[in-house]
């Protein structure tokens, strides 16, 4: 690896897991320890963990922070009461997607954005160019101030409150709390499909937090099980599913997009939403043996943006960009895969619901 790379306060903990080392980001990241199936498989049935401290975060601050927020964010931040949890993207004047977040309101003037790994310096340029506008608020790049452990699986609550001095907070929700002795921001969310929570904590706390988790019966799950794991429940991720290229709405988002706060793009997003968009990303099932892959071509325009075989369905599964006449479940696909034309049947998402 290069020198250059960097590695997170868990690094020594996957090496004696016997991890498989790759660069994520400029991260040094586990891609599996036991398998991708094995780990995928332990995180729907019990209980998974995952180092996801390349993450970033940045802090918005002061009485002009909300303000600031509700311009830049798509969704509405006013609804964000303190200690809630709210999904938007970050998008361009023209609506293309810089970044899709998470966003924690930790006071009445203070915020917590966690940010993709690959656009963190982009997206905090961005907070700091905005914000000049706006009086009262501090711009704050916080990614060495946290580590970030995500427990997902049906029993990982009960396992992060084994741990804990006080009860965890609910989904879409976020609470300081002490877990292991440790100073957490515990937040009900994740990547998973799953129930759990994401931990936030000092670095220096991330590996005796890691091991009591671990001790109570988390399975150590590498970026290879999270990918596969996001697929089957239609989770996007930054750089295959959304793209500065392409706005919310085609990407089915629209959802988390409240274009009358007049944030950044939304006159954009608003026109795509009223006209409908030319395109739609849709879910996907390979009817058939065969695995589609980013960039593979749909016959009739589109490309697949994400790919796999699911190790819960037992099929090559994915997403895809398809001429919107062609989005609606039940219709007829194929894809070429290396040269060879794969059938697939547009799915309904998510592909993957507990107990099916």
């Amino acid at each position: 690896m290069s020198a250059s790379l960097r590695r997170t306060p868990l690094y020594d903990r996957h090496l004696e897991a016997g991890a498989k080392i790759v660069d994520f980001a400029g991260w040094e990241m586990p891609v599996q320890y036991s398998g991708v199936r094995e780990e995928h498989l332990a995180v729907r049935s019990s209980c998974g963990i995952f180092d996801v401290s390349h993450m970033g975060e940045i802090e918005t601050s002061g009485p002009g922070a909300a303000d600031l927020l509700q311009r830049l964010l798509s969704n509405d931040v006013t609804k964000l009461a303190i200690g809630g949890a709210q999904y938007s993207v970050l998008c361009r004047q023209d609506g293309g997607v810089l970044d899709d977040l998470f966003t924690y309101r930790l006071g009445a003037d203070r915020f917590l954005t966690v940010t993709n790994a690959s656009n963190h310096e982009r997206d905090l340029a961005w907070f700091r160019e905005h914000a000049a506008g706006h009086t009262g608020v501090t711009v704050a790049d916080a990614i060495d101030s946290w580590a970030m452990l995500a427990v997902q699986g049906p029993i990982a609550r009960e396992i992060a409150q084994a741990i804990a001095d006080g009860p965890l907070p609910e989904r879409m929700t976020c609470a300081s709390g002490r877990l292991a002795g440790a100073e957490v921001l515990v937040c009900g969310t994740g990547y998973t499909g799953e129930e759990g929570v994401e931990l936030l904590c000092p670095p220096e706390d991330a590996p005796s937090l890691w091991d009591a988790l671990v001790a109570r019966g988390a399975h150590p799950a590498g970026l290879g099980a999270r990918d596969t794991l996001r697929m089957e429940v239609c989770f996007h991720l930054y750089g295959n599913d959304l793209m500065v290229d392409r706005g919310p709405i085609e990407a089915g988002l629209g959802w988390c997009c409240r274009e009358d706060t007049g944030f950044i793009g939304s006159d954009a997003v608003a026109a795509v939403r009223a006209s409908g968009p030319a395109e739609r990303l849709v879910a996907f099932e390979i009817d058939g043996p065969g695995i589609a892959r980013q960039g593979n071509p749909v016959a009739g325009g589109g490309e697949v943006t994400s790919g796999t075989l699911s190790p819960c369905l037992g099929a090559g599964i994915g997403m895809a960009y398809v001429p919107a006449e062609q989005a609606a479940p039940g219709t007829r696909l194929d894809i070429d895969v290396r040269g060879k034309m794969r059938p697939a049947v547009v799915k309904q998402k998510p592909l993957y619901r507990k107990g099916s």
